[in-house]
């Protein structure tokens, strides 16, 4: 039986992760997923978990809450007719197949390898919230035949090793084939479906090795997150959005790409130095 003050704090902890996860997702539109994962490996890591398996917890646990928080989205957005379904049928192939492909390496490496996977593209990450423009342009239409092969894939393949769902890589691809902003945000939300599944599905099936797991885990799942996060983001979200209608999101963007990036630079410290 784990420590009850352990629990304590762990659920404590918790709260505080899904209460802001939920915050930024309704304010900025950006995805638990990459508020979650760092904040999973600090808070386990506090808790006494670090281990060479750590990342693929926060990873697979932070996946879990996308299943659930995409598919609430996705169908919001559906209801108002701003899905691109054409788009979403024809990339779902591809993200499938890259998602499986992510979740069995994630399996595969080592927790410092991930770390430095997530600490890189945060930083990519962050740099294309603090500057990029919304007229950027690739081209006027999305991708089709053998770019949208290699694109669809790597899309899936990247969000799982990063433990996040459609949006980070899926608006911007979206917007740079001159996708309306509010179609990419809600298609997107469908990426993460297809990301989140069958990812969620194969680490349910995985087990760390050399790793004290968290307690109450199925797999690499860890059941008191993925609960506790998934009910504090159902209530906070809705607050994220209020404010997001009472303030600029510009400036708010900026803000969150330097934490951000100050967070994927800790994690690449915490990677290389220790």
């Amino acid at each position: 039986m784990p420590d009850p003050t352990l629990l304590v704090t762990m659920f404590a902890l918790l709260l505080v992760i899904g209460a802001f996860a939920g915050v930024l997702a309704g304010l900025l539109g950006v995805g638990g997923g990459i508020v979650l994962v760092p904040a999973f490996f600090y808070a386990f890591t506090t808790l006494g978990y670090g281990g060479p398996n750590l990342m693929q917890i926060c990873l697979a646990t932070s996946l879990a809450t996308i299943v659930v928080t995409s598919l609430r989205s996705l169908h919001s957005h559906n209801r108002k007719g701003a899905v691109d379904w054409d788009i979403l049928k024809t990339w779902a192939p591809g993200i499938v197949i890259g998602a499986v492909l992510g979740m069995l390496v994630a399996a595969s490496v080592r927790s410092l390898a991930l770390q430095i996977l997530f600490g890189v593209l945060g930083i990519v990450v962050g740099l294309y919230l603090a500057f990029g423009k919304p007229e950027w342009r690739l081209a006027e239409s999305m991708p089709t035949g053998v770019k949208r092969a290699l694109l669809s894939p790597l899309l899936g393949f990247m969000s799982v090793l990063m433990g996040i769902g459609g949006g980070s890589f899926g608006v911007p691809l979206m917007t740079l084939y001159a996708r309306p902003i509010h179609r990419a945000v809600a298609t997107a939300s469908g990426f993460g479906v297809l990301i989140a599944v069958p990812s969620v599905t194969g680490f349910l099936f995985y087990t760390p090795v050399g790793q004290t797991v968290p307690p109450y885990s199925l797999g690499a799942v860890n059941l008191p997150a993925f609960f506790v996060v998934i009910a504090m983001t159902l209530i906070t979200t809705p607050l994220g959005v209020k404010l997001a209608h009472a303030t600029d999101p510009k400036p708010l963007r900026r803000i969150f790409a330097a934490f951000l990036f100050l967070v994927a630079l800790n994690m690449l410290r915490k990677a290389l130095i220790g």
